[in-house]
């Protein structure tokens, strides 16, 4: 299983690259040195709290993004297959009620008549 403080590294760095921004960069807005940066991205340090606040903020996430750790592929095809089956289930419900919709105005018509 993964640490913490590798958990971390990665996904900094993970999301620093998906914003584009170099080391230094992502450092000039969390008010902290590349150095530290760098360090933190090869899990040598932890951040404190109120620098990891900083460090959310300035790649445009939430504190906990950074400490997920990411599922083995098994887990996100699990995971995939469910809101699938969800997604079709609530397409076939819909087009079911639908279909009973028009078939209780069809009769409702056909009575009047």
């Amino acid at each position: 299983m993964e640490k913490i403080k590798e958990t971390f590294a990665r996904n900094l760095r993970e999301n620093r690259r998906n914003c584009g921004l170099t080391q230094a960069q992502l450092a000039e807005k969390a008010e902290v040195s590349t150095h530290y940066i760098a360090l933190i991205e090869l899990a040598r340090n932890i951040p404190k709290v109120e620098t990891i606040e900083r460090l959310a903020k300035a790649l445009n996430v939430e504190v906990y993004e950074l400490f997920i750790a990411p599922l083995s592929p098994d887990m996100e095809m699990k995971k995939a297959h469910k809101a699938i089956i969800a997604e079709l289930k609530d397409i076939v419900k819909e087009s079911v009620d639908e279909a009973f919709e028009q078939e209780r105005k069809r009769q409702k018509s056909k009575n009047k008549s």
